[in-house]
């Protein structure tokens, strides 16, 4: 076994593999940008050495860097967790060129299945059955155009190089392919440096389904059973679960033994994810699963398949980068009970689930779960990573028992001031359908409002809480015959003017605020102050930018006539596109935007004066 580790990553995972190579004695190091001087995974490190400034690519993502800052600690291995440089095939290369002990899969596997086309290619000639679609090298919009006319409509277009849900594009007509085609090129090309797409038929009734595969260095692979993660926001895993819901043995058996093979074909060692594609319409069925991809690392998902296996997957890791053999056999591997996990970000519901930035002053999740994090009250959100807090991981004897352990740990988070999304999560898993097990990757999509969290808490929790504010009174407060006290007073609500009603026989006491939270949401009820009230609204025409970013395309020109719902400005944040476009019919009355151009929150892009008539 290794002596010592460097974590070429940061928050949640870093913590995790930390966590798991101090139990095993491995002496860990860390590394940081300057965003990350105090966070969590360094103070948790035996050492930490500093790499660079706080953008990804000037620190993170410099894998010469993080070499060299191995080297100079003394460490043995580089684990790369997930995302940043673990699926990159050329620094895993420069990790074993370097003498250090690279804990991924071969290079060559990497290379083998980085690419989506290819990699499907791959598997059709291992027999793995893949997704209709078109692979090919001709990436004229002329030919892409007639593949997907051929394949048929709605189609999938997606980054051969792409992940996390980035580089996607469906497509439900024919006039809409030329659009969508050109801005899954130019969000590939941003997110990942290529802009090559493939196609694929889109399945009208998906369910994403994965399993968890393990090889070695002696010859030994084997699976550690399905999740399913099909709920899912625009192509990015939500909720996540093993085993996978209507999943009977012989179908189970046919998938684990697809993605077995697939492992096989590329010589796999160490952790790996291969991702499928189910047509659920007739429910789960060997002949309607068809491979999607693989990625050769750890999953975000992963503690639901460690959960039902009993198996600690960051130690498997460790031993086969050591040399040793799997810790487990095929028929030594059974699934007990039922795990799923939630992602909890910061990021506001509200504003379309735009990263919520800023330093958590409160930080609390409730219940009886397994937290996974990287962060702790006190810490920054920053702008410059991905803005996960936690991954909350239930388990339990069967799937309600576990649905409703983790629904009541995110009832009774608390969260300030930071917005996040525990409500929606909340209200995703009380859904009926989802409550039934009736999935499919629409799902999200399809109930839209009804997952959005309430604007306000419910009367009763506002009345408790205002009770908490008022100093009790030390006169008569009157009554009414056979019906409870009542007063009505004026608080701030998040800012906003609102009236309570509450009994002032319960008033406690005279607090300047207090927070209340209800189903996962957290809000502050201030004591009134004539000062404090709510700020304008954007109804004057005025076009902010809804969080940091880069202006990447600016549709208008200063005096211009728009429609309602045209589209004004484009902003990248977080690697996404984010359009925005005009309330109502104007003029361009101002213009602040230029392509390439840094903004922050709140930044005015564009004015629009309404049109006369």
């Amino acid at each position: 076994m290794m002596k010592s580790l460097l974590i070429a990553n940061r928050g949640e995972i870093a913590c995790r593999i930390i966590r798991t190579a101090r139990r095993l004695g491995i002496r860990t190091i860390a590394v940081y940008s300057d965003a990350d001087a105090q966070a969590l995974h360094v103070r948790l490190a035996d050492a930490a050495v500093h790499i660079g400034p706080s953008p990804a690519r000037e620190s993170y993502l410099l894998g010469d860097r993080i070499i060299a800052a191995a080297q100079a600690s003394g460490a043995e291995a580089i684990h790369p967790g997930y995302g940043f440089l673990s699926e990159n095939a050329a620094f895993a290369e420069a990790v074993q060129a370097a003498g250090l002990i690279w804990v991924g899969p071969n290079p060559a596997s990497i290379t083998a299945m980085g690419l989506k086309d290819a990699a499907k290619t791959l598997m059709q000639a291992a027999g793995v059955p893949t997704t209709p679609g078109y692979l090919g090298e001709d990436q004229s919009p002329e030919r892409l155009r007639a593949e997907a006319d051929a394949i048929g409509y709605p189609v999938l277009i997606k980054a051969v190089a792409g992940g996390g849900g980035k580089g996607m594009r469906k497509v439900d007509v024919a006039e809409d392919f030329a659009d969508a085609l050109l801005s899954c090129q130019r969000e590939a090309a941003s997110s990942f440096g290529n802009q090559q797409v493939l196609l694929e038929k889109w399945i009208t009734n998906p369910r994403h389904i994965e399993v968890q595969v393990f090889g070695d260095t002696h010859g030994n692979v084997v699976h550690l059973f399905e999740r399913d993660c099909s709920l899912q926001r625009r192509h990015q895993k939500v909720i996540e679960e093993a085993p996978a819901p209507d999943m009977d043995a012989t179908t189970r058996a046919a998938v684990c033994a697809a993605a077995v093979a697939a492992a096989r074909a590329v010589d796999y060692v160490g952790a790996g994810t291969i991702e499928f594609i189910a047509d659920g319409s007739q429910g789960l069925r060997a002949d309607r699963i068809w491979f999607m991809e693989m990625n050769t690392r750890l999953q975000v998902e992963h503690p639901v398949t460690e959960a039902i296996t009993g198996q600690d997957l960051v130690e498997w890791q460790l031993r086969v980068a050591s040399g040793e053999p799997l810790p487990r056999r095929q028929d030594e591997l059974a699934i007990h009970g039922w795990a799923m996990e939630a992602r909890l970000y910061a990021e506001d519901p509200a504003k379309g689930f735009l990263p919520s930035i800023g330093r958590l002053d409160t930080f609390r999740i409730g219940g009886d779960c397994r937290v996974d994090t990287g962060v702790e009250q006190g810490a920054e959100i920053s702008p410059f990573y991905d803005p996960m807090i936690a991954k909350v991981i239930a388990h339990g004897a069967d799937r309600d028992a576990a649905r409703r352990t983790l629904m009541a740990a995110l009832d009774d988070t608390v969260i300030w001031p930071l917005r996040t999304n525990a409500a929606f999560l909340v209200r995703a898993l009380d859904n009926a359908d989802f409550a039934a097990a009736k999935l499919d990757t629409g799902l999200i999509a399809r109930e839209g409002d009804a997952l959005m969290p309430a604007e306000r808490p419910g009367n009763d929790v506002l009345a408790r809480a205002a009770e908490r504010l008022v100093a009790p009174s030390t006169g008569p407060v009157g009554f009414r015959l056979n019906a409870p006290v009542r007063r009505d007073a004026g608080f701030l609500l998040n800012g906003v003017p609102v009236t309570v009603a509450f009994d002032p026989s319960r008033a406690a006491g005279g607090l300047e605020d207090t927070l209340l939270t209800e189903h996962g949401q957290t809000w502050q009820l201030r004591a009134w102050r004539v000062e404090g009230a709510g700020g304008q609204g954007a109804g004057d025409g005025a076009i902010l930018s809804p969080m940091p970013g880069r202006v990447i395309a600016v549709a208008v020109a200063a005096g211009d006539a728009v429609r309602k719902g045209q589209k004004l400005v484009t902003v990248e944040a977080m690697k996404m596109e984010h359009s925005l476009t005009a309330p109502f019919d104007g003029i361009i009355a101002e213009l602040n935007a230029r392509e390439g151009g840094q903004v922050s929150e709140g930044t005015l892009l564009v004015r629009i004066e309404p049109s006369e008539g």
